[in-house]
């Protein structure tokens, strides 16, 4: 049992822990390609060995805690649903060919389809048929979790081509029944138990940039983020099927969120070619949107900011009224607004792994500058600190003017008050967070300003 005396030592512990696993793991395009082709083949579902199978390969890269949620179990609103898992789904036309076929393509199956092993007519099949005609080379993804139902989907092109006279044999080798719901979580322990959370999700079947780019940004993202010493801010990392599992994540850890949580991101849409876009928080203005909004600015990365909106991912989840947390989200091309998003051409061709690697290192940038950021106060009370004697200023007989790095100096000092954030005090001069660290640990070394959360 962790008790309050020794509560340090454990968090030492599992610091040392997580520091010390898969340290050899690069941030790489290569690294990052070769985990999505392990993941790519696989049926997922919001329940499912094809969910658990796909967790495990991701903890070769980030050592998730996994946790089961009972078939049943009521979650605010919610309730978990039985789990699912299939192994083989067909239809056989009445020429003996065999289309949509589940294991050339797991997007064929209506996901959470119900068993079926019968003949039906054409009239009876396109029922439970489903296509696109805007995109008559695509397969859809469907998914029916809460209402029980089968089906398959096809391309347009061939359900154009289906004859509508004889019988059409349908097998859904599926199974529905009480089970549970996996999802994952770690908390990176820092200096403070104040936490920065990433989530992400995982439940799609076969779709690159809309499913696996989220969650291979937040496992990679973890190996970065656990190389920087002295991290200030804790980290919790949170896999979860969309929607329903990131209920149960707020169910099961309610408490813990809303004493700890200080800002979060959701990770979305992350591996095409698209413009870095930061969907704001609900509240559109909090430290999350400002400091999200402030790397961008600084980043050399062309950017677009969206206003909130409870249409999207699991930020609606965190953003609910009785939540309220400051979570945003950060993608490239955002959901729905490319067209391959749902079907079967949302595939490894649509992904830019190098960019991927881009935004790890954003992310990384995001959460160094909330370590930096705070009200720090001056301590020398009255007049300008003597910055000569602590080697600190330049020899003015040589120069007609300060440099910069003493202009910068000396704006920090004067408006590091205990009032504003370091934060406000770089956007007021256009300077970068990052770029004026080296200062502050300067002026934290001569016990010239405090850190007050220490």
């Amino acid at each position: 049992m962790v008790t309050q005396e020794n509560f340090k030592e454990c968090k030492e512990m599992i610091k040392r822990d997580l520091n010390d696993n898969k340290s050899d793991i690069r941030l790489s395009a290569g690294d990052i390609e070769e985990i999505f082709d392990e993941l790519w083949p696989i049926c997922r579902s919001i329940t499912g060995d094809g969910l658990r199978d796909s967790f495990r390969i991701l903890q070769k890269i980030i050592p998730l805690q996994l946790h089961e949620i009972t078939s049943g179990t009521k979650v605010f609103d919610w309730e978990v649903p039985d789990e699912w898992n299939i192994k083989d789904a067909y239809i056989i036309t009445p020429e003996g060919k065999k289309i949509a076929d589940f294991h050339k393509n797991n997007l064929h199956v209506v996901n959470y389809s119900v068993p079926v092993d019968r003949e039906v007519s054409y009239d009876e099949l396109v029922n439970h048929l489903h296509y696109k005609k805007d995109l008559p080379k695509a397969i859809p993804y469907i998914a029916s979790y809460y209402k029980e139902r089968w089906g398959f989907c096809v391309t347009y092109e061939t359900f154009k081509n289906l004859p509508r006279e004889g019988k059409y044999k349908v097998k859904i080798d599926s199974s529905l029944k009480k089970g549970s719901l996996t999802y994952g979580d770690l908390v990176l322990p820092g200096e403070l138990d104040e936490e920065i959370l990433f989530s992400s999700y995982l439940c799609h079947p076969s779709m690159a940039n809309n499913e696996l780019s989220g969650p291979l940004t937040l496992a990679f993202l973890y190996n970065e983020l656990k190389k920087i010493k002295n991290r200030k801010y804790s980290i919790r990392f949170v896999i979860a099927p969309e929607t329903i599992g990131a209920i149960c994540y707020l169910h099961q850890n309610k408490e813990k969120l809303q004493n700890k949580l200080k800002a979060g991101f959701v990770l979305t849409c992350c591996g095409d070619d698209g413009s870095i876009t930061y969907k704001k928080t609900r509240q559109e203005d909090s430290l999350t949107d400002r400091v999200a909004e402030h790397v961008l600015e600084n980043s050399n990365q062309n950017f677009d900011t969206l206003p909130f909106d409870p249409i999207g991912s699991d930020e609606r989840q965190y953003s609910s009224p009785g939540f309220n947390f400051p979570v945003g989200v950060m993608m490239r091309t955002p959901f729905s607004k490319y067209p391959q998003y749902h079907t079967s051409l949302d595939n490894k061709s649509l992904m830019n792994f190098d960019k991927m690697v881009e935004l790890i290192k954003i992310l990384s940038d995001i959460v160094k500058s909330f370590d930096l950021n705070t009200t720090y106060e001056n301590q020398i009370t009255y007049g300008e600190p003597f910055l000569g004697k602590r080697n600190l200023f330049e020899d003015l007989n040589s120069k007609l003017s300060h440099s910069e790095i003493i202009k910068r100096r000396l704006r920090l000092l004067n408006f590091l008050d205990g009032e504003r954030d370091l934060l406000s005090i770089c956007e007021k001069y256009g300077y970068s967070i990052l770029e004026v660290e080296k200062e502050i640990n300067q002026l934290l070394e001569h016990h010239l300003i405090k850190d007050p959360r220490f």
